[in-house]
């Protein structure tokens, strides 16, 4: 990549050596590291939600069945308690020490902890100690993800040409859901090739074994990927302004980041919240609601969420493409006003035992997902400045994620206490309403240089094009502040017209 001359300073104008031309190769490195990092994650999580049947048997198998599946969920829900403390640790590390570095570290433990699940034995085993260890495992998951999806998003948003980023940043998610593909094939195919007795005494090992070879693929990616260059120019600017400031990093402080950014951490939390909540509506509670509340054999639930996360991929990647060139806070509308009109006929389709018709129920909820999911890693970034952008993201993700996580075991408590089948749709229904609100407040983020950023082009054609489109804007903003002054002006006139007309009332004033 082609670093700028020198940074950016208000003192001269904007050159083209300020504007960031990537290589094209090392950015194809960043985003495949970054996505196959963020598959493993889910691919977990994905394993996790298809095999909780499972699970609840092995480890609470003096339960009864629905039980069983509250308490396999719920162990996959209590992990998002841990998720700030691990997005604030890795938040503070990444601001000060880099993103890569930071992103490698998440994906050891991410997979030491995945592989060690496959190890536990059963409750019949080791008795109270097996749910023990499967808890410690989901919180060493669930703190290294604190920091995963985030660190990721950031690394291929600084990476990413601003005319791009959208495109680019829908592949982050594309990973995302194609580990669930995996994780969900990979459970059907063992249901298929084994009897339910050998699933349930070590089939469903197999899968968490996997993370292991997975893990070491993604470390080698991800330390082979350089550090991005919007960090790499906060430290060069750092280092010219104060050479102090290089040894000792930078600093965050969290009173400055909830003081002056709290309406872009709102609007995190709610675009996290609108999606996160669908997220595991769908992939994770959907295989359990579809087995447990309307009857369908397991591995019948399971195909048919696989038919339609293949169906997700093809559309992820069009929805990154089509934000690029009309905006991300269009597919935030749309995604968030489909699920208010939509969530409830979906499920009465769900429920109608009908193939075709629960297919298409499904596939209402996934389209609509996939207008949050494709926009969400290239619009959070751009919300906050370099130097405290992994610190405020991470924070205010995991706060909602902490909510979103709770999606699952929630909704089957609500089920199984009420017995209404509905109370998943008008779960969605509340995220949706969160979802409409923050997109009245969401800036547009689409083929702009990120906060506080220089501008960033795939080639030296495409830079003087943003060059000018910079100096335009910089031309309106000025327009802008002018015409705030001469309204400040107009009102201390008017200010000091009063006064005088005061002061000449009192005789002592005047």
């Amino acid at each position: 990549m082609t670093q700028p001359a020198a940074a950016s300073s208000d003192a001269r104008p904007l050159q083209i050596g300020d504007i960031t031309v990537i290589d094209d190769s090392k950015l194809k490195k960043a985003v495949t590291a970054a996505a196959l990092g963020n598959a493993m994650e889910w691919f977990d999580f994905g394993v996790y939600g298809f095999v909780a049947f499972a699970l609840g048997k092995v480890f609470f198998p003096s339960a009864s069945p629905a039980v069983q599946t509250i308490a396999a969920l719920g162990t996959f829900s209590v992990p998002f308690l841990v998720r700030p403390l691990g997005g604030v640790f890795f938040g503070v590390m990444g601001d000060r020490f880099g993103r890569q570095k930071v992103l490698s570290l998440t994906i050891i433990i991410m997979a030491i902890s995945t592989f060690c699940i496959g190890l536990i034995p059963s409750y019949a085993a080791i008795g109270l100690w097996a749910p023990i260890l499967l808890l410690l495992c989901k919180l060493a998951q669930g703190f290294s993800v604190g920091g995963e999806y985030t660190g990721a998003a950031i690394f291929v948003a600084e990476y990413a040409p601003d005319r791009r980023r959208g495109f680019l940043g829908s592949w982050l998610d594309f990973g995302s859901i194609a580990g669930f593909v995996l994780g969900a094939g990979l459970v059907v195919l063992l249901q298929t090739l084994l009897d339910s007795a050998s699933f349930l005494d070590w089939g469903w090992r197999i899968p968490f074994f996997i993370a292991g070879p997975l893990g070491l693929l993604g470390l080698y990616l991800r330390h082979a990927a350089e550090e991005t260059p919007a960090f790499t120019q906060q430290l060069e600017k750092m280092e010219k302004e104060d050479r102090d400031a290089i040894k000792e990093r930078p600093t965050v402080s969290f009173v400055e980041i909830f003081s002056k950014y709290r309406k872009a951490l709102l609007v995190c939390i709610g675009m996290v919240l609108v999606t996160n909540i669908t997220y595991y509506m769908l992939l994770t509670y959907m295989p359990t609601y579809l087995s447990s509340s309307l009857g369908y054999s397991e591995d019948h639930g399971v195909l048919i969420i696989v038919v339609v996360m293949i169906g997700m991929l093809f559309v992820q990647p069009v929805v990154g493409f089509f934000s690029d060139k009309f905006g991300r806070r269009p597919f935030l509308l749309i995604g968030s006003l489909g699920l208010l009109v939509c969530s409830i006929p979906a499920y009465r389709l769900v429920g109608s035992d009908n193939i075709a018709l629960i297919f298409l129920g499904l596939l209402l909820i996934a389209i609509f997902l996939n207008c949050l999911t494709g926009i969400m890693a290239s619009t959070l970034p751009a919300l906050f400045p370099t130097r405290i952008r992994y610190s405020a993201l991470a924070s205010s993700f995991n706060i909602a994620i902490i909510i979103a996580g709770l999606t699952p075991t929630v909704a089957a408590w609500l089920v199984a206490q009420t017995g209404s089948l509905m109370l998943p749709a008008y779960y969605l229904i509340g995220a949706a309403i969160i979802g409409l609100i923050t997109s009245f407040y969401l800036p547009e983020t689409a083929n702009r240089p990120m906060r506080g950023d220089t501008p960033t082009a795939s080639n030296l054609r495409e830079a003087k094009v943003l060059l000018q489109q910079a100096y335009e804007h910089i031309e309106l903003t000025v327009q802008g502040i002018d015409g705030e002054i001469q309204e400040l002006e107009e009102q201390i006139e008017a200010l000091k017209q009063r006064r005088q007309r005061l002061t000449d009332r009192h005789p002592e004033l005047t």
